[in-house]
């Protein structure tokens, strides 16, 4: 009996554990609810217009903006998010430079 427990506790942990680290290999790129303000269709493949592109990148807290763009950066993420990436990049100059001007 003992024997068993144990072994259920293991495999319980071991669970627990993978699904933990499975949800930390996520990136901003692919998280619907950050994704969501900047595509006016539900499938998320046209973009809102530019104003309201600037409006909802504004909102992002800097640490998102930053690993928006370092995401965007890599090969992969930037043909998966061509035009997405493409106006962060505008946005995302635009405020680092704004902020390393301010120092």
């Amino acid at each position: 009996m003992n024997i068993r427990t144990l072994c259920l506790g293991a495999l319980a942990i071991s669970l627990t554990s993978g699904a933990v680290l499975a949800a930390s290999d996520t990136t901003a790129l692919d998280n619907h609810d950050t994704m969501k303000p900047f595509y006016s269709d539900s499938d998320m493949k046209t973009l809102v217009p530019e104003a309201e592109f600037k409006a909802a990148w504004m909102k992002l807290t800097k640490e998102d903006q930053d690993k928006i763009v370092r995401e965007c950066s890599e090969d992969a993420a930037a043909k998966a998010h061509g035009n997405f990436c493409a106006m962060t990049r505008k946005f995302g100059e635009a405020h680092s430079n704004t902020n390393s001007q301010s120092d």
